[in-house]
């Protein structure tokens, strides 16, 4: 078991790492296109929108419920009722999302009137923000339909995992990614809007992915006729676990989505630069955190089915170790190299330096909380694995209270910095929620094993950490050289903490083994 959870996680986080690297040359090019000015503004929030919507109808709380069913049906060897359960939950799935996308489109002004009421408010009384509200909600019409398509690439992604099949699924966000940048380069020069041809790329990316999963659908037998099923008990399963989980396991995408509501009432750039350094935290998550996740759902549900809760138990730790040993290093070398970064990504056309110090700041305030979103990404599937999607729930309302209390706290006094603050926070409390809960069910408590291994992680962070700062020069000196001796520099820091962070951990007694699980 740890060999396969182990190859099945390289594969992931490869395929990840193609998508990631992409997703941050689709960030460069709109960047470069428009900056952080109200343009940059206006597309990020077109494209927040059904992103936060995909959470909940796709990969978030859908594909939570639908993969522990799907697995103990597919357990049971009958291909043809597990075909069934598909049929019936695609079916059911696409009426209730084509609905909703239809309202979407339809109501955009409505939308953008919730999520952007500081703009709202300006449109109303002739503001300097009106134009904002405007071409929002005439963008929101492109993006929206962009929720459908992946809606079907998670449900496809999740029949295909299930079935063991990981790469096709995590290789499919790099199209969204290309799509964005052919637009950039080849549409939104030809218009007056630039950032309307990133909305195009947004719609086109989602209706290539839905194209692409088609033949391996085929393939594996699965590709079936979706049928209407609301009331087929796998359906019933499926959305009984499912509604809970709407909320529990998309809090920090209603966090994010309160930090935009609260940003359009701030200064002109603030949703850019949360943006800006909310992908670069987006990077190791997804690379490590989520691709985690993706391969011990099934196999932590395949363990409750078989109730090996030893090897239950086992697998939940592998898990934990695993996102430490990785997020540890990705949380405090985003820290100390966050203008760095942003330098060499970022800084060039329409990104000034001015951008880069302000978007430095939101990415420290988000990066000390990466490690909290990655082990949330590990323990939350402890509970869906089992079915329970209601205890996530009860710690999603508590964080998402602390979110908001938070929130108004320190946007006060720091502004846009103030919301990334109150989002790590918010994960700190989730996380801490969600293994206490676990410790007290008797499901998972971590071993002793783990603790001095985390211990042996954070002193090769700390020595990793001193060897950076030993080598990083002022940012002033940053700003004068060329944008290849900056990448050049930034590469041989990154080189450095990477070996220091090894060396350190072989000299401390970390060893293979420590990767792989306890039993098999």
């Amino acid at each position: 078991m740890s060999k396969r959870l182990l190859k099945s996680g390289m594969i992931v986080s490869a395929m990840t790492l193609i998508s990631r690297v992409l997703g941050l040359v689709r960030d460069v090019v709109v960047a470069n296109l428009m900056g952080a000015g109200a343009s940059a503004d206006v597309f990020f929030f077109a494209n927040k929108i059904p992103n936060f919507l995909r959470r909940l109808f796709a990969e978030g709380a859908f594909s939570q419920a639908f993969v522990p069913v799907l697995t103990e049906s597919h357990a049971q060897g009958d291909m043809d009722k597990t075909r069934e359960l598909i049929a019936r939950a695609a079916g059911t799935l696409g009426v209730i999302v084509s609905v909703v996308t239809l309202l979407g489109v339809l109501g955009s002004g409505v939308v953008t009137a919730l999520f952007g009421f500081g703009w709202f408010l300006d449109w109303m009384n002739g503001g300097p923000s009106a134009e904002k509200f405007e071409l929002a909600s005439m963008m929101l019409k492109i993006t929206f339909p962009y929720l459908w398509f992946i809606t079907f690439v998670a449900l496809s992604g999740a029949i295909l995992n299930t079935l063991g099949k990981f790469a096709v699924s995590s290789f499919t966000p790099v199209f969204l990614n290309v799509m964005i940048i052919l637009s950039a380069w080849f549409i939104s020069p030809q218009m007056s809007q630039p950032e309307i041809g990133l909305a195009i790329g947004v719609f086109l990316g989602g209706l290539v992915q839905f194209l692409f999963q088609i033949p391996f659908l085929i393939k594996a037998g699965v590709m079936v006729k979706p049928k209407w099923g609301w009331r087929d008990p796998g359906v019933v399963k499926i959305r009984t676990l499912m509604i809970p989980a709407l909320f529990g396991v998309s809090v920090s995408q209603i966090n994010l989505l309160f930090d935009t509501f609260i940003a359009s009432f701030l200064q002109t750039g603030s949703i850019s630069w949360l943006y800006y350094s909310d992908r670069l935290l987006e990077f190791p998550l997804g690379l490590f955190g989520i691709a985690i996740a993706t391969v011990i759902l099934p196999a932590l549900s395949r363990k409750h089915v078989d109730a090996h809760s030893e090897g239950f138990a086992h697998t939940m730790d592998w898990g934990v170790r695993m996102v430490t040993l990785l997020g540890i290093p990705a949380m405090l070398g985003l820290m100390v190299l966050a203008k760095p970064m942003l330098m060499v990504l970022f800084m060039r056309g329409e990104f000034s330096p001015q951008d880069v110090h302000q978007a430095s700041l939101s990415l420290l305030a988000y990066a000390s909380g990466l490690l909290n979103f990655m082990l949330i990404k590990v323990l939350a599937p402890g509970y869906y694995s089992r079915q329970d999607t209601k205890t996530p729930v009860k710690y999603g309302i508590i964080a998402m209270v602390t979110n908001m209390v938070f929130n108004a706290i320190f946007a006060y006094f720091y502004g846009y910095v103030g919301l990334a603050i109150a989002t790590a926070l918010s994960a700190l409390v989730n996380m801490v929620l969600l293994y206490r809960g676990l410790h007290l069910a008797e499901v998972y408590q971590i071993t002793k094993r783990t603790i001095f291994f985390i211990i042996r992680l954070v002193i090769a962070g700390a020595a990793m950490v001193a060897a950076i700062l030993w080598q990083l020069e002022d940012m002033s000196v940053w700003l004068e050289w060329s944008f290849a001796y900056r990448s050049g520099v930034l590469g041989m820091l990154i080189a450095l903490g990477a070996a220091v962070y090894l060396v350190v951990l072989f000299l401390t007694g970390v060893r293979l083994k420590d990767l792989k699980a306890g039993t098999e």
